[in-house]
């Protein structure tokens, strides 16, 4: 903005449901940004607006046309996200766009030529690339703690089912490979710098006929290291947010906000093995390693900051940085949900990269 250096850039929300509103909490504080209007379809989500202090347009094309927006976050259903963000640049707004930015990648492709072509900046709120469990595991598998590490494995669960909205829908983009899939799956890729040359995907159908209520996808990378991904809104007994096995240790993270436990080989290896017995025999390979020979140490979780998400858009459209969230980012991990949802609709191992 002509006074980006002297006034916040001005941000108005088109969809003020639940994540649309909670952006409010996201920008309070910074001084780059403000929310100042909003739009929905919906006149109770108007009247929650109106309660915010925020002012409310009566559509998406007077919103539109108020020339002190300089942003638009795009906070709708998924099915109109690509419209939305389209219609937002050509009228001279760039665009924050909820997660997933649309519903494939040709729909994906048409978005990024409009902000070529208008000159707007366009940028997806991968917001839980500052989930402090992701960043914690990270950090142990940047910094080798285990070794080489050969599979990864990070599942979300829940046991409520999908959200009763139009997250069940499959014309407005419901289903939990889009809604969480989206999520761990960048984690992954953000994770693991390599291409994945392999992609096997399960979809369940437990509670919703018509979209997947969970998956279960193993990416295989070129080195050959694996990475299971899974979502589950059926389990009542949830297994670790993360497990990661290396060559010298294993580390885990039972669930959001907990530290890692991690756990290693260290001196000679053991010689004299007590042996395991059961009820029905006993067993020396699964038996427990000594004390002495191994190291077991903590991980705190570690702390982010996501209002860094907006300060870092403010700064990219005045010049000063680059953007955290990358379109050829988006693109690929858009690309992997096609292939996991071909892999599951086919039941075979798809190639990827």
């Amino acid at each position: 903005m002509s006074a980006e250096t002297s006034r916040a850039y001005r941000i108005a929300v088109v969809g003020f449901g639940g994540m649309g509103s909670f952006h409010l909490h996201l920008a309070e504080g910074i001084e780059e940004v403000k929310i100042v209007g909003s739009f929905d379809i919906k006149e109770d989500r108007q009247e929650a607006a109106r309660q915010k202090g925020l002012h409310v347009y009566n559509s998406l094309e007077e919103l539109l046309s108020d020339k002190t927006i300089d942003i638009v976050l795009v906070a709708t259903p998924n099915d109109v996200h690509k419209e939305i963000a389209i219609k937002a640049m050509e009228a001279g707004k760039h665009v924050v766009c909820e997660k997933p930015v649309t519903l494939s990648s040709a729909d994906l492709q048409e978005m990024i030529d409009a902000s070529e072509r208008t000159g707007k900046l366009l940028v997806v709120h991968q917001n839980r690339r500052w989930d402090e469990d992701f960043i914690t595991m990270k950090k142990i598998y940047d910094e080798n703690m285990l070794g080489e590490v050969y599979a990864i494995e990070s599942r979300v669960h829940g046991s409520r089912g999908i959200p009763g909205d139009w997250r069940q829908k499959k014309e407005h983009g419901g289903g939990m490979v889009l809604d969480w899939g989206v999520h761990i799956l960048d984690q992954a890729l953000q994770m693991v710098n390599e291409k994945v040359k392999k992609v096997y995907a399960v979809l369940t159908h437990v509670t919703n006929q018509l979209v997947d209520d969970g998956f279960r996808a193993e990416l295989t990378f070129e080195s050959g290291k694996r990475f299971l991904l899974e979502v589950g809104t059926s389990n009542f007994i949830s297994l670790p947010r993360w497990y990661m096995l290396g060559n010298n240790g294993t580390a885990m993270i039972e669930d959001w906000g907990r530290d890692a436990r991690v756990v290693v080989a260290k001196g000679k290896s053991e010689k004299d093995i007590v042996p395991v017995v059961t009820a029905a025999g006993l067993t020396k390979t699964m038996a427990p390693r000594r004390e002495d020979t191994i190291h077991e140490y903590t991980v705190p979780i570690a702390k982010s900051d996501i209002k860094e998400f907006y300060r870092n858009v403010a700064a990219t459209i005045s010049g000063k940085a680059e953007i955290i969230v990358k379109l050829p980012e988006v693109m690929r991990v858009m690309k992997l949900m096609e292939a996991i949802f071909e892999s599951a609709e086919k039941q075979q191992v798809v190639d990827f990269e």
